[in-house]
């Protein structure tokens, strides 16, 4: 009866260790798909904010260049009802738009150069350029900060 009570136990025991490492290598197992699928999924989320930001800086680049050519053609006098104004408030609105995206988009610091080079090229736009030369060297170092800075968002 003891060798029979011992080999009951023992087997018991054997089924017991068995299911136990059972259970702990399915849970291992679960837990690092589960971990790989996050990673997975925050590389994808990383991907579309990536090319999120991309089209939108796209977006406000060409506008700017727009604005830039609104400023360059200002006429000397114009009045409201004219085509001239009528183009730049369109031109200077789809760049507010585009600007106000790379606020919400990207960091502060990117946003805040974006800003200076929006607010000088609506200063040109509005009130005129009396130096193309003086303009042309600030809208490139103002454009430049603004790239800088929104490619090293890009890279991280």
């Amino acid at each position: 009866m003891a060798g029979e009570t011992l080999t009951a136990l023992t087997s018991l025991g054997g089924v017991l260790l068995g299911g136990g490492l059972s259970y702990l290598v399915q849970h291992s197992t679960l837990r690092m798909s589960a971990r790989a699928e996050q990673r997975r999924r925050e590389v994808e989320r990383a991907e579309s904010r990536r090319a999120e930001r991309l089209v939108h800086l796209e977006r406000f680049v060409a506008v700017a260049a727009e604005a830039e050519r609104a400023a360059f053609e200002r006429p000397d006098d114009w009045s409201t009802g004219d085509p001239w104004p009528v183009a730049a408030q369109e031109v200077m609105h789809r760049l507010w738009v585009a600007e106000r995206m790379l606020q919400v988009l990207y960091p502060a610091d990117v946003h805040t150069s974006a800003r200076a080079y929006f607010e000088r090229l609506n200063r040109a736009v509005w009130d005129g350029v009396p130096s193309l030369d003086d303009l042309y060297t600030e809208l490139d170092d103002l454009r430049g900060a603004f790239l800088a800075r929104s490619r090293s968002t890009l890279d991280r």
